[in-house]
């Protein structure tokens, strides 16, 4: 239709039908109206629609919303949606309920596991506590088969034996000149149980202690104080002791009111059994007014004696008492070396016939001598010794005419010359010293032959002793050929042969001896009192004293906190050094060799040096070697529990090996305020094998703080207070520690299980030595001809640090009560150096070097806080110390080695039972 319409208004608006224009006009407009209504539609409809939503639900009024989300009850109006919300609440609530159970349950199980792993623990402990019961009855087993094995039943003590005051029966023999021990001494007072008290009778109370020379009285009596067998009950004495000389010439009694006043004595009981005389020498001029007087059965204790006087074994031939109120002046005696000195040989004195002596004013010597003298070989021995220096083969000064007025001496005696500094000047130049015994033979030894001795020892000429009659100090307890020459007068014009045939090394010995027995016996009034009553106590065979140890002073302090595990210490690569089962804690076996020391040993020596000799300081001659008797009473009949299994593979890991297998050792480890680093290595040492105990040297004097807990590590751990802070302390024999090996540690050294056990068997080969890890090395500094301490690596070393180190703790009492105190005093100055002490004195003792084990260097823990060593004058400090050491010792100690300890596996093919095997290399 609308083509007819647009085909009629072409022609004209006649169309079919004849319709006019005004219809094609119309549909024209219907047509446009269409389409702006549509336009209105789509454009302006969106656009209102758009208004409303974002506008009309900002209305206050909630009910005026008209497209705003409505509330539940509204929706729940309709009676099915009501029932779609019920189901929705019940099945949160469900929900819920279940989500409660869950948590119920996971709470429960969680408690479940705690018990669980408390059972665990439980199960874990008691099995340990097992595994100690069964190694405590193995141990008591051993014990019980090992006693029946010996066979000895127990002894109670002897009962103490108590003569009566007057005991007048003791039977008399033919003479007092053939008294010996035998028949003059009264063994019932000395009881082996006894303890050797001797009581000193106060000089004072008598008239003729106004007439001693005040300083021998003033040292004899405060050396008395101090000993530590003088009793003051007299009742229960062995041995009763006077002091009689030396007395000062003016007021000298006569020997006959001097023989009353020791006659009345109140102890002397007649005939003076029991009783000690003594009259020590400060000067060379002493007298021997003791030869006029009767002593009965009294011993006698001096420096001069004739052969007549002289009883063997009965009477003590003692050295001069120089050092009266003065230690010895280590810094001015001369260094041991160079072993050969200015002059080969010196000699000075002058020889007086016509001197008044003290034996000629009662009764006449030789009136009392049947026979002729011998021959005097002076007159040879001045015409030799000239022709030698005349030689000009050798440097030697020989004088037998002093410059000065000599000093008195006894008839045929040579005196001295000169004042003892210009004599000392001498012999500081001198290897050798000729000391002239007098021309009568029948003078066994004067206070003259001893004074020279004495001054030898002091500056390191070595005596060459001319009369082989003669009696030299302490002689039946010290081997003198150790460190002088006696030689007979007739081989006086083979003496410089003999001299010069002597080497170096054999020199050095003698010299490095000297030194010691000067040191020891001879230095001060201590070391002669000691040395006499130790000599009576040795000949009646009386156990020395034991030395004291020091008492520890224990902190108290709580434990109980869980060590913790150290994944570096579990960390042992191959080897598995400890033991199949832990051992409780085993104290090493008391000394049990008191009672037959003194029989056996006295005169046994360890290599000429001063280590054996005091193991009791007040036996200064008792020769135990912590390598031999190492206080472990060996030799009862027991068969080592794991020795003697073989040394391979299983059994080898599984037992500690060795001659003395069941042994442990304690740790000493020194601190100061470092609580959470001290902590840290406690823990460490947690299941540590064979560990004994922990001592803990706690040198503040600020106490650990209350709330700090301890950690439990399996063994005890006592924490020692100090009196002062002290390095030395690390080295005190403390009560506290129960067996021979020490392994001193600091608190900030970083060690493994492994190489702790491993440094500990090497130590149980070398008993006598030090065993550590970190080494060090001394060395000669040329430009400044002084010594110089080295920490750099190196293939040689000389020194083992003790900051981890095992030792022998015999040379803790060495390092404490023995080895010179100007030493520990340069340590407590420098606040440093103490294991630099130690390393020279185990080597002074043994002249071994220390051993390294493992090729490590360093041992300090990661993050530690600064050491004492980070201090810029540590090392400053360290090569002071060991050119002073050096001084005091007289020479350098310290050796080098190259040797070092490691452990090597095996790879040899072995069972499928049995593990790798390790050496030492």
């Amino acid at each position: 239709e609308l083509m007819t319409g647009y085909t009629m208004l072409r022609n004209g608006g006649v169309g079919n039908g004849g319709q006019p224009w005004v219809l094609r006009w119309s549909s024209r407009i219907r047509l446009t109206w269409l389409s702006f209504t549509l336009f209105i539609i789509l454009v302006f409809f969106p656009l209102i629609a758009h208004y409303y939503l974002t506008t009309i639900d900002d209305a206050d009024d909630a009910g005026k919303r008209i497209f705003g989300p409505r509330t539940g009850n509204e929706l729940c109006e309709v009676k099915h949606v009501q029932d779609l919300c019920r189901i929705r609440e019940s099945v949160s609530e469900e929900l819920l309920q279940l989500e409660a159970k869950r948590q119920e349950l996971n709470s429960e199980i969680a408690k479940l596991n705690l018990k669980i792993e408390a059972c665990k623990k439980s199960i874990d402990n008691a099995k340990q506590d097992l595994l100690q019961l069964k190694n405590v009855i193995s141990q008591t087993e051993h014990s019980y088969k090992e006693l029946m094995a010996q066979n000895q039943p127990k002894l109670s003590l002897p009962i103490r034996l108590l003569p009566d005051k007057d005991d007048a029966t003791f039977p008399l023999p033919k003479s007092n000149r053939n008294c010996r021990l035998h028949n003059c001494f009264d063994y019932s007072r000395c009881p082996l149980t006894s303890g050797f008290p001797v009581y000193v009778y106060n000089s004072d109370d008598y008239p003729f202690g106004s007439s001693l020379d005040p300083l021998i009285k003033q040292a004899f009596e405060a050396t008395v104080r101090t000993n530590v067998y003088v009793t003051e009950n007299a009742n229960i004495a062995c041995v009763y002791i006077i002091l009689v000389g030396e007395m000062q010439e003016p007021v000298m009694p006569k020997p006959t009111e001097l023989e009353q006043q020791l006659h009345s004595l109140p102890y002397w009981r007649t005939d003076g059994h029991n009783h000690l005389i003594i009259n020590l020498s400060r000067k060379s001029e002493t007298q021997n007014f003791i030869y006029n007087i009767s002593t009965g059965r009294a011993m006698v204790a001096q420096s001069t004696f004739y052969d007549a006087q002289y009883r063997p074994g009965f009477d003590i031939v003692v050295s001069p008492l120089v050092h009266a109120m003065s230690e010895p002046n280590f810094l001015e005696i001369p260094p041991q070396v160079p072993v050969k000195r200015k002059y080969l040989f010196s000699f000075q004195g002058e020889k007086i016939e016509s001197l008044r002596s003290s034996l000629q004013e009662v009764r006449s010597f030789e009136e009392e001598i049947e026979g002729n003298a011998p021959a005097d070989y002076d007159d040879r021995i001045i015409t030799t010794l000239k022709a030698v220096q005349d030689s000009k083969l050798d440097f030697v000064l020989v004088e037998f005419t002093c410059k000065n007025q000599p000093k008195a001496s006894l008839p045929t005696e040579w005196a001295l010359c000169g004042e003892r500094d210009d004599r000392l000047e001498l012999l500081k130049l001198s290897t050798f010293a000729l000391i002239i015994t007098p021309g009568d033979t029948r003078l066994v030894i004067s206070a003259g032959c001893t004074m020279r001795l004495f001054e030898a020892l002091e500056v390191g000429a070595i005596p060459v002793v001319l009369g082989e009659q003669v009696q030299l100090p302490y002689n039946d307890v010290i081997r003198w050929n150790e460190a002088a020459l006696i030689i007979p007068k007739p081989r006086i014009t083979e003496v410089h042969f003999l001299l010069r045939s002597i080497s170096d090394n054999d020199l050095l010995a003698m010299r490095r001896q000297g030194r010691f027995l000067w040191e020891t016996y001879f230095s001060t009034s201590d070391n002669v009192f000691s040395t006499v009553l130790a000599i009576i106590r040795t000949r009646i065979q009386i156990p020395a004293a034991p030395i004291r140890e020091e008492p520890a002073v224990e902190i108290p302090h709580r434990s109980g906190k869980a060590a913790g595990t150290d994944p570096n210490m579990a960390d042992n690569g191959d080897l598995d050094l400890g033991p199949v089962e832990t051992e409780p804690p085993y104290a090493s076996p008391k000394y049990l060799r008191n009672f037959t020391l003194t029989a056996m040993d006295i005169y046994r020596n360890w290599n000429s040096a001063p280590g054996p000799f005091h193991l009791f300081p007040y036996t200064p001659f008792d020769p135990v070697l912590p390598s031999e008797a190492k206080f472990l009473g060996s030799g009862t009949g027991f068969r080592p529990i794991g020795g003697g299994a073989g040394g391979s593979g299983k059994e080898f890991q599984a037992a500690l090996g060795g001659n003395v297998p069941r042994e442990q050792f304690t740790v000493v480890m020194l601190t100061y305020e470092r609580e959470e680093v001290l902590m840290n290595s406690l823990e460490r040492l947690n299941g540590l094998p064979y560990l004994n105990k922990v001592v803990v040297v706690w040198n503040s004097p600020k106490l650990p703080s209350e709330d700090l807990l301890w950690p439990d590590i399996g063994v005890p751990i006592m924490v020692v207070r100090t009196e002062k802070n002290s390095l030395n302390n690390r080295f005190l024999p403390w009560d506290e520690i129960d067996t021979e090996a020490i392994l001193s540690i600091d608190d900030d050294a970083h060690l493994r299980h492994d190489e702790i056990m491993f440094g500990f068997r090497v130590w149980r080969e070398a008993r006598d030595r030090i065993v550590g890890f970190p080494g060090r090395y001394h060395a000669w500094d040329i430009p400044h001809q002084s010594w110089l301490y080295n920490s750099n690596y190196s293939c040689e070393l000389s020194m083992v640090l003790t900051g981890a180190a095992f030792f022998h703790k015999y040379y803790a009492y060495l390092y404490s009560y023995v080895m010179p105190q100007a030493i520990r005093d340069m340590v407590d100055e420098y606040i440093n150096c103490e294991d630099i002490a130690m390393n020279f004195l185990v080597s002074h003792l043994t002249r071994k070097p220390p051993i390294k084990v493992t090729s490590r260097w360093t041992f300090r823990c990661p993050g530690c806080p600064q050491a004492l060593s980070h201090d810029d004058s540590h090392f400053h400090e360290r090569h002071k110390c060991i050119n002073f050491f050096v001084k005091v010792y007289g020479y350098m100690p310290l050796l080098y080695t190259q040797f070092r300890v490691d452990s090597v596996l095996f790879k040899t093919r072995l069972p499928h039972d049995k593990t790798k095997c390790f050496k030492f290399i």
